[in-house]
Parts: structure tokens; C-alpha cells; sequence
């Protein structure tokens, strides 16, 4: 009787319009730690409904896309009444598994958590006075959680999915933005064999610039441990030094916090594994409790920096949590947290389960962060951690500063250091690969074979130049990437002189140019020159170019600098020995009145330029020095 009861319950919600996915409710039933299994597959041709407002009823829903909404409840809240880091990245972790698991079909683990900036805080008036600002979201009880994850693509056996978290106030309507995550899930078969997964055709324009950027973030996710190597190498240590003068130093050590907790069924996923979200969980509750032991207040949690899943853990498993406080600056304190795993044999060595780093403020009554005390590392480790978590922090904001920023608010020339240069690189191709996936070009000239696109959008111009050629892509991808060539073929340029090889992949240049009309004098650049082959099937060869800005190449008297925000190439391969090659470019200002002379027929000089170009690719297809790659 008890199961017609909720059955005419739920009929009554569809009767009012309220309509739950039968994915959805299978979830609610099981519960957040229980299985994830893979829903219902759905017959050709068969949609999704989409729940309540969060999606437009008349947009195509991605079939990877899951959507939740939790209401916070007062055991998912901290001691402040708001809701807990912990318990949100348990429901990011579901959400995001329950994605990856509807396009793999099958069982799948997480392998690791990007970077996590919680970019909003929410006043709560009723529990603080003159609106202090708390907690990690500062969501209370009564409010809601939207989580939308959907897989942006996949790889062999792991794939990337992205994951967007916003808060509702149900009596205000009011909806704000938590965080975005993007988490690496690996598809798992009968006894932890990997799965080949099929790969993923991204429909809107959204989803084409997510799926061609992935492959840019996981590169700089392996590229991570180089980049703080090469920063800390480079480092000086007697800078560091001098900040721990001061005799009201906290010791680290007073700030170490070691937990063990028994991993039970309710902690388990259908695997039998323990629960990526709740050791995730239960880290970020011991790095709040060696946070607070140095302010002696109650922290906030800021940004958290990769969790990393070693190996699976499972139940009956004792997973012992470390935390100690690496390093404590003006206005935040990093934090270093592990989990190792061992089973009832304590004579077993300790398995590394996760790693992470959190950077923790505390805020005064205004929500202002406050100042905090300085920490003495022990010597050894402590001094690695110490630098290390200094490091880390130079990394951080040079990756929020180029990463993180809209594009229109960077500068065109960004300082190039070794703590940023992968940074740098991630944004000249991603930048390049956004505009590649843009869907309103527009065919404005057409001279033979050369076509000729522009697209107008907020205050820029764009162009893009394309025409197929024959010779094989990965040919004219070498001869393209080398900018010491291009003054065989483009007019425009009168010299390249490679001023640094960053690595295999990425060159700065400095380039000289002619001069421009009304101008006494030519051009100089600083350009970046990153280049990518394809991740996949189906991807382009890319050479992004972007003005960079370099300590020994200041600007000079006898040029003009000039500065590029986002150009370069894109080549496909038609067959074997055919290529489509497309030049892209987003104009300057400076640029724009010799763009437009060229769009409306004026002029020839692009469309004369790419021809060159053909001739040049053609002329040189055999070069054996293009066999090498010379870059």
C-alpha cells in the first residue's frame, strides 16, 4: 500500500507540472551515496525532459547532461547554519559521476578534481550582524543548490566533465554562481579493466569550444608538477627567508591534524569503492580544522587546488587524514591535505589515496579578509612545503590572471615568466580554438580559391582566410609554425628572430614588419608561437599566435610595438596529400581600416597574401627541412 501511495504522490506532481526525469527519481530513492548506476538508455530519437527551469524547454539537452537540485537541510549545514564545502563537493562529485557514467554506459571512478575557485560569498543578515559575510558559498538552510555537469569530452578510457554550481533563494528568486569544476573521470570494466569509450560530438557552439579546450586542460594539468619544478628551481630562497622574520611565528607543527576514519557501506559507491566525494569531504574537514589552529577562528575556504585520486580505496578500509598549514601569507594560509588507506593488517604500508592543497581567509564583520599570523616551517619538509605553497600561489594568480580573466580583460601583452608560461600557452590556443568554434562567420569575398569570412562581435572584428591546398597537413603545419619563414611568402613581414624556445611546442619571436600607412616607421612585435598537433580524429593542426611581453625586448625607439591579440592557423587533412588550410585573426583597431578595405573589394592584398602562401606550401612541400619539423 505504502508503494501506490508515493505512486499517486508522484502523479500528482506530473499532473501539476512539476516533472522529474525517471533517472532523477531513482537517484532521490537511492540516495546521494548510494548507487550511481547509469539510467535507463533511451529509444532513437527519444528526449529528455528537462526539470523545471533550469533548461530551456526548447533547447536539445545534451545526453550527457544531469542536473540536480538539492535543498539545503540542517545536517548538511556547518556549525554557522551554511551549507558545508564538504557535503557541496559530495553533490558535485554525484553529479559529475552520474554524467560521466550515462555516455560510458558503465561503471566510472574519479581520477581527479580541477582547481575549484569559489567565486561567490552570500550574505546571511539572520545569523550575523552588520551582514558578515561566511563560508565557502554562504548558502543557509531553506535555499538551493543547482548542479548541472555534462561530459565535454572524452578521451581512450577517461573523459573530462564539466560541472557548473549556482545557488537559488527560493523567496528572493535570485540566483548567484557557486563555483565551476571540471573533473577527470576514468570508465572502469569487470575487475577494474579500462573501457574504450566512444567518442563525443559536440552539438551548440558551447559545446565545441568546451570539447576543443579540454584538450588544452589536460595538457596543462600533466604539464603541473614541470611548472612548479622550473619555479622553484628558479626561485630565490632568501626571499623566503625574510618572511618568517618575526617572533609572533606560529609553528607549523602546531597546526598538524592526523584523523582516521572507517570506511563503512553508506561511504561506498556500487563498486564497492570508497566515495570520491565523501574522501574529498572528509579532507576538507581536516584542512579547516589545521586552518583554524593558526587563526583560532573559523575559515573560510577560497580555492582548492586539485584533488588527485591515486588509487581506490575500499570498504573496511581505515583512511588516515593528514592537514598542516605550508605557508601563511598576508591574507590566506595554504593548506596541504592527504589520505592514505590501509586495511585491518596495520603491519600493510599505507596507501596514497588523495592529495590536495586549500587556501583558506578568514573575514572580519565587514567580510573583509583579516591579516594573519605568520608560520615557522620545521626544517626540512616543513622548508620544501614552505616554498613549495609559495610557489603554488605565484602559479595561482598567474593562472587566474590569464586563465580565469574574460578576454577583453586582459592585456593584449601579457608578462611572460617561467611560472606563467603554461598558462600563456593554454590561452593563446584556447583563445584561438574558441574563435575556430564560433557559428555566425559570415562569407564576405570569394576570389578563386580563396574565401574570405568575417565576424562581428562586440568590439572586435575577426576574419578568418581559408582555401585547400595540396599537400599533406602535417607538412604545411611545419612550415606554417615557423615564423622565420614567413617573410618568404607574407609581404608583410620583413624579419622573425627566435628570441626563446620555450619548449618543443613553444616559441617567442620577435617580429619586424612594414611600415603601415601614415606611419614614419615599422612595427615590432613580441610574439608567442604555440602550436598543437591533433589530441584526436578529427582535430585540427593549430599555431596560435599572441603578444607577449619579455623583460630583454622593450619597446624601441626606431619601432612602433604592435600587439596581437589572438591569430593563427588552423589546418585539417582532406586526404593524404590535401589540406584546408584556414588563417584566423582578431583585429586591432590599428588593423581594422586595412581588414574592411580588403572585405569590401578595395583591395586585394589578403586574398593576394594567402595566394603566396599556396606557393610557398607547394614550392616547399618536399623540403626536407620541413620533414624535420623545424619549428
Amino acid at each position: 500500500m505504502l508503494s501506490f501511495f508515493w505512486l499517486r504522490c508522484l502523479l500528482k506532481m506530473v499532473k501539476g507540472n512539476i516533472i522529474v526525469p525517471e533517472d532523477i527519481l531513482s537517484f532521490c530513492c537511492n540516495g546521494l551515496q548510494g548507487s550511481t548506476s547509469p539510467p535507463r538508455a533511451r529509444e532513437p530519437g527519444e528526449r529528455e525532459e528537462a526539470p523545471g527551469a533550469m533548461a530551456s524547454p526548447s533547447a536539445a539537452r545534451n545526453p550527457t547532461e544531469v542536473q540536480m537540485s538539492q535543498l539545503v537541510l540542517p545536517c548538511h549545514t556547518n556549525h554557522r547554519g551554511e551549507l558545508s564545502t564538504g557535503q557541496l563537493l559530495k553533490w558535485i562529485d554525484t553529479a559529475a559521476c552520474l554524467s560521466a557514467e550515462r555516455h560510458a554506459g558503465c561503471p566510472c571512478v574519479t581520477a581527479s578534481m580541477d582547481d575549484i575557485y569559489f567565486e561567490h560569498t552570500i550574505s546571511q543578515p539572520s545569523a550575523s550582524p552588520a551582514g558578515q559575510r561566511h563560508g565557502t558559498s554562504g548558502v543557509g538552510v531553506g535555499q538551493v543548490v543547482n548542479i548541472k555537469a555534462k561530459v565535454n569530452r572524452a578521451f581512450n578510457s577517461s573523459m573530462e566533465v564539466g560541472i557548473q554550481v549556482s545557488y537559488e533563494d527560493l523567496c528572493s528568486g535570485k540566483h548567484c554562481s557557486i563555483c565551476k569544476a571540471y573533473a577527470t573521470f576514468v570508465a572502469q570494466g569487470p575487475l577494474g579493466s579500462k573501457v574504450r569509450l566512444e567518442p563525443l560530438t559536440p552539438q551548440t557552439e558551447e559545446e565545441k569550444i568546451e570539447y576543443s579546450i579540454a584538450a588544452e586542460r589536460r595538457r596543462m594539468r600533466l604539464a603541473h608538477k614541470d611548472t612548479l619544478k622550473d619555479l622553484l628551481t628558479s626561485s630565490s630562497q632568501e626571499t623566503e627567508l625574510e618572511t618568517r622574520d618575526g617572533s609572533g611565528a606560529v609553528p607549523a607543527e602546531r597546526t598538524r591534524v592526523e584523523s582516521v576514519e572507517l570506511v563503512l557501506p553508506p561511504h561506498a559507491n556500487h563498486q564497492g569503492n570508497t566515495f570520491g566525494g565523501q574522501i574529498m569531504a572528509w579532507m576538507e574537514n581536516v584542512a579547516t580544522i589545521a586552518a583554524s589552529r593558526l587563526c583560532h577562528a573559523h575559515p573560510t575556504l577560497r580555492a582548492i587546488e586539485m584533488f588527485h585520486f591515486r588509487g581506490p580505496s575500499q570498504v573496511g578500509d581505515r583512511l588516515v587524514l593528514k592537514a598542516i598549514v605550508n605557508n601563511a601569507f598576508k591574507n590566506s594560509m595554504e593548506v596541504g591535505v592527504s589520505a592514505e588507506a590501509y586495511g585491518q593488517e596495520m603491519s600493510v604500508s599505507r596507501r596514497h589515496i588523495n592529495s590536495a592543497f586549500m587556501t583558506f581567509v578568514v573575514l572580519d564583520q565587514e567580510g573583509h579578509p583579516r591579516t594573519l599570523p605568520m608560520v615557522a616551517p620545521e626544517p626540512g619538509d616543513g622548508e620544501r612545503r614552505y616554498r613549495e605553497a609559495s610557489a603554488r600561489k605565484k602559479i595561482r594568480l598567474d593562472r587566474k590572471y590569464v586563465v580565469s580573466c574574460k578576454q577583453t580583460e586582459v592585456p593584449l601583452s601579457v608578462p611572460w615568466d617561467q611560472s606563467n608560461k603554461v598558462y600563456l600557452s593554454y590561452n593563446n590556443v584556447s583563445a584561438l580554438k574558441m574563435l575556430v568554434a564560433k557559428a555566425n562567420w559570415a562569407l564576405a569575398r570569394e576570389k578563386e580559391k580563396v574565401r574570405m569570412y568575417t565576424l562581428e562581435e562586440d568590439k572586435f572584428l575577426s576574419f578568418r582566410i581559408e582555401m585547400s591546398v595540396c599537400i599533406p597537413a602535417s607538412r604545411a603545419f611545419s612550415l606554417l609554425s615557423n615564423l622565420r619563414r614567413r617573410h618568404e611568402w607574407d609581404s608583410h613581414y620583413v624579419s622573425a628572430e627566435l628570441v626563446q624556445k620555450v619548449d618543443d611546442d613553444d616559441m617567442i619571436y620577435h617580429v619586424v614588419s612594414q611600415k603601415l600607412r601614415n606611419e614614419n616607421k615599422p612595427q615590432d612585435f613580441v610574439i608567442l608561437a604555440s602550436r598543437r598537433k591533433p589530441c584526436s580524429r578529427g582535430d585540427p593542426y593549430v599555431v596560435a599566435f599572441r603578444s607577449v611581453t619579455l623583460p630583454t625586448h622593450p619597446a624601441r625607439a626606431e619601432f612602433t610595438r604592435g600587439e596581437t591579440l589572438c591569430s593563427g592557423f588552423c589546418i585539417w587533412p582532406e586526404s593524404e596529400e590535401m589540406s584546408k588550410v584556414a588563417y584566423y585573426n582578431q583585429a586591432m583597431p590599428g588593423y581594422l581600416t586595412y581588414v574592411t578595405t580588403n572585405v569590401a573589394g578595395l583591395s586585394s592584398d589578403i586574398c593576394s597574401t594567402f595566394e603566396a602562401c599556396e606557393k610557398f606550401l607547394l614550392k616547399n612541400k618536399e623540403d626536407l627541412i620541413s620533414r624535420l619539423q623545424d619549428f
